[in-house]
């Protein structure tokens, strides 16, 4: 399935149902006079959150969405039937932004969660409505409304509790590969990862889940390479774990290019909770290690943790430590669900 993040789509909602000018009579009937029945209202379009789907492929092939219109009232009485609503249904984590995108008109963040983007019009009024004791036999009815329409932005970003950074070939999709379930493509040349993934980490009994997104690099804010269009899917994550190439020319610059590139994105990035790793120390020697984590403590101010996802060094402790910060930060996604969800009554 081609993975689609963002998409832009027209809506409509139903029009109102005209009002009926009718009278009624009938033999044997006492009283009759006028009858006409009130419009139905027009339908309106819902955004709905739902789970199993993880992009906006959807939106893709159909842009356009028209709720149903009321129906016109009748005589004898008969009001008209209210038009049937339309539902889109996105993944979790989708925003929804006015024509300028940036409008924000909803973030659906948990699953069953729903927002009206666009009312329907309200139904015209019968003769039947206007009549009083001193006008026994009013002639006119309300036009339905018309429905509101307008161009939407639909935006999606990953909910995950952690999220990998790095500039390409820093190892992030064979992390990802070594401690969850996914199968990212992994390659030895940069920009293999196109699109973001997620994988479901196991660490001590608990679960959590962990976004990979296309590597950074210098002007990445300015559109080079794949540019930062994707870190938004990291923006809901509780902490990030900056993977930095030990095999590189110098770990401590590689890690300032890319802490330079998330503090010009913005978007809380540069002030979420940080564990820095220095990774493929299969293929260095001690020597090596020694120079390159040195580098890399200065440059974050930090002690950093030493990876090989190849040989498995260091990963139990990475999966530990980001573990911790995300309960700290309130849990992980699948706890929140879990405690959220209503409690199995036969």
């Amino acid at each position: 399935m081609k993975f689609l993040d963002e998409a832009k789509v027209y809506i409509r909602s139903g029009d109102g149902g005209n009002g009926c000018v009718a009278f009624r009579r009938e033999k044997y009937v006492e009283f009759g006079g006028p009858s006409g029945g009130n419009g139905g209202r027009g339908g309106d379009v819902v955004a709905e959150a739902v789970e199993g789907l993880n992009t906006l492929i959807d939106y893709r092939y159909q842009q356009h969405f028209k709720a149903k219109p009321g129906v016109g009232g009748m005589g004898k009485d008969r009001h008209g039937a209210t038009g049937d609503d339309i539902v889109l249904k996105v993944p979790v984590g989708t925003q929804v932004f006015d024509e300028d995108r940036e409008t924000l008109i909803a973030d659906l963040t948990e699953a069953g969660q729903r927002v009206v983007l666009a009312e329907g019009g309200n139904g015209g009024f019968g003769n039947a409505h206007f009549k009083t004791s001193t006008n026994r036999a009013p002639r006119h009815a309300n036009p339905g409304q018309p429905g509101e329409e307008r161009w939407l932005w639909l935006r999606l970003k990953l909910i995950a509790d952690a999220g990998l950074a790095g500039l390409p070939n820093a190892g992030k999709s064979t992390f990802l590969a070594a401690v969850s379930a996914a199968k990212p493509k992994i390659a030895d040349y940069p920009f293999t990862t196109l699109n973001p993934q997620l994988g479901v980490v196991e660490s001590d009994g608990r679960e959590f889940v962990l976004a990979d997104i296309p590597g950074l690099i210098e002007g990445a804010h300015e559109g080079a390479g794949l540019g930062d269009r994707f870190l938004g899917h990291i923006e809901r994550c509780r902490v990030l774990l900056h993977l930095v190439d030990g095999t590189g020319e110098h770990a401590g610059n590689d890690y300032k290019t890319v802490r330079a590139e998330l503090d010009a994105y913005g978007g809380g990035l540069a002030d979420k909770p940080e564990i820095v790793a220095l990774t493929k120390i299969d293929a260095m020697t001690p020597e090596q290690i020694k120079q390159q984590a040195a580098r890399l403590k200065r440059a974050a101010k930090k002690t950093p943790l030493l990876l090989s996802a190849h040989s498995g060094a260091g990963i139990v402790e990475a999966k530990r430590a980001l573990l911790a910060i995300v309960d700290e930060a309130g849990g992980t996604t699948a706890a929140r669900r879990r405690a959220e969800a209503p409690a199995w009554q036969p």
